[in-house]
């Protein structure tokens, strides 16, 4: 099958919509398919052999968070070459709402169309505001996807129509086959030979506030308090200085910072760690870091927001908290990091619940919805032949 799949925000940006969009073409690459992406993203900008550039990316406030989206009339010439020279028989857009590619694509394309809607947002008046520019692109739209129920829900509420839910998927034997990292291991019960007791661990934008990371700051020195061999490894781009600032400068070294990390040691990192916290505000649609740290078989804590309730089994997956609260963050933490048997639980059961993420599932949950959509395709086009030939018959005679 040609698969076109479009992504809205820039490739060398990480994100989870990115990630997804890039396991999912490899995955259907791996299966024998033709698969081309397009996506934003500077000439010079890597990209592997199964991407195009639809040019440079513009910085837009959205959805909490400042999206890097193509837009304008260089991306959309490329995009109305990319879609015919392509000649897809399924083209999967992904966020078809946003000002990005994923609009530009609807506007351009006559074949079938799947829609991924990855935003939950209950209150996005521009949304709102935009849908009577939106309809006549997501009327062309053949069959719609939502990542989670409060993606689903988002679309219902915002832009009519209904979704099927299909999760964001992950390669879950690839973090469970990770090898922990020696320097990032540490030990619950007691410090090691460094000096090291538990490690917790997080991955996100460090200059993003909805990621969470000055929730964990404030819960730190409570943890510090109790569990001083603590340490605490982050993963991710910002001002590392800012983010330590409300620390007392006797715990900052209790904080290790790792910048970007490339996959490989993100899986390494979620399989040394000996608890990961995710404490998001809000913003998230899924959590496609909850699914990758269980599938490393790290232990979560995570913030009680309705999608992370949803991947952790509504806690039994995974430990919620109060969102926001720092102090139940910081109670949570040390009661888990206390009871290493409770740890243990949370790592069978992540590691159990996990396989319904993976991409061996999804994949053919999202490769029968393009079955469906080039099927239903097909046959329109053979019941419509007779009628074309009668008329153009009937042309000729008179």
């Amino acid at each position: 099958m040609r698969i076109g799949i479009v992504c809205p925000y820039a490739w060398d940006v990480p994100g989870g919509v990115q990630f997804h969009i890039r396991d999912l073409a490899e995955h259907l690459l791996r299966l024998g398919h033709e698969v081309s992406v397009l996506t934003p993203s500077d000439d010079e900008t890597p990209l592997p052999p199964y991407a195009t550039s639809a040019g440079r990316a513009v910085p837009v406030p959205y959805n909490g968070s400042v999206a890097r989206l193509g837009f304008g009339f260089l991306s959309a010439a490329r995009v109305r070459r990319w879609v015919h020279d392509g000649d897809f028989e399924v083209l999967h857009i992904h966020e078809p709402a946003s000002p990005s590619l994923g609009l530009l694509a609807c506007w351009t394309a006559q074949g079938p169309i799947v829609a991924t809607f990855h935003t939950s947002n209950p209150r996005s008046r521009a949304m709102i505001a935009a849908y009577p520019i939106l309809q006549p692109a997501l009327e062309k739209i053949s069959a719609r996807i939502a990542v989670s129920e409060y993606a689903r829900r988002t679309l219902v509420e915002h832009l009519g129509g209904d979704a099927v839910v299909i999760p964001n998927g992950v390669d879950v034997d690839f973090f469970a086959r990770a090898e922990p990292k020696a320097e990032w291991l540490g030990d619950v019960l007691s410090p090691d030979s460094a000096g090291h007791g538990p490690t917790i661990g997080f991955v996100g934008r460090i200059d993003e506030p909805r990621k969470g990371l000055p929730v964990l700051m404030k819960a730190l020195p409570r943890i510090l308090a109790e569990r001083p061999d603590a340490r605490l490894l982050v993963a991710g781009r910002g001002d590392e200085k800012e983010a330590v600032d409300g620390l007392p400068g006797e715990l900052r070294d209790r904080v290790v910072f790792l910048g970007m990390v490339s996959d490989e040691d993100k899986a390494r990192l979620l399989r040394s760690v000996d608890l990961y916290v995710a404490p998001n505000t809000g913003g998230e649609s899924f959590g496609i870091i909850l699914v990758e740290a269980m599938s490393a078989g790290a232990p979560v804590l995570a913030s009680d927001l309705d999608a992370f309730a949803q991947v952790l089994d509504g806690g039994e997956a995974g430990e919620l908290f109060p969102n926001e609260d720092a102090e139940a963050l910081a109670a949570t933490a040390l009661r888990l990091l206390s009871d290493p048997k409770r740890l243990e639980e949370l790592r069978e059961r992540g590691s159990r619940h996990v396989r319904r993420f993976d991409w061996s599932t999804v994949g053919a949950d999202i490769l029968a919805v393009y079955e469906t959509v080039a099927d239903g395709a097909a046959s329109v086009a053979a019941e419509d032949r007779p009628g074309r030939w009668a008329a153009r018959w009937g042309a000729v005679r008179g």
